[in-house]
């Protein structure tokens, strides 16, 4: 079962008090960027297997979006932070680092 902490509420939500939203830090461009480049933007999403950056909304609860650190394909939990910080804390990326030795850091 999927349970993630909501950094905002701070306690931890099953699944179903949740929304998932898409993959998280993504880079919005600018005027003068060209249509392909706005498609990209709007429908080419990762979907990997294994380490994921997601967003997520307590929908059922205060109603504010979070990041999450998960893998994919066991639903380990690496952490979860504030959808307003641009990268991931450092303390989240040691934890993946420690436990996926051949991960190679945050794009």
């Amino acid at each position: 079962m999927l349970k993630l902490k909501c950094p905002n509420a701070r306690y931890a939500l099953r699944k179903r008090n949740l929304s998932r939203g898409a993959e998280a830090h993504l880079k919005r461009l600018g005027p003068g960027s060209g249509e392909q480049d706005f498609a990209d933007y709007l429908s080419g999403r990762k979907n990997p297997r294994g380490l994921h950056f997601e967003r997520w909304c307590h929908a059922y609860g205060c109603g504010k979006w979070f990041h999450a650190a998960r893998c994919t394909v066991t639903l380990e939990v690496f952490g979860t932070y504030s959808a307003q910080a641009s990268v991931p804390p450092a303390e989240i990326l040691a934890k993946i680092k420690a436990r996926r030795a051949e991960w190679e850091g945050f794009a």
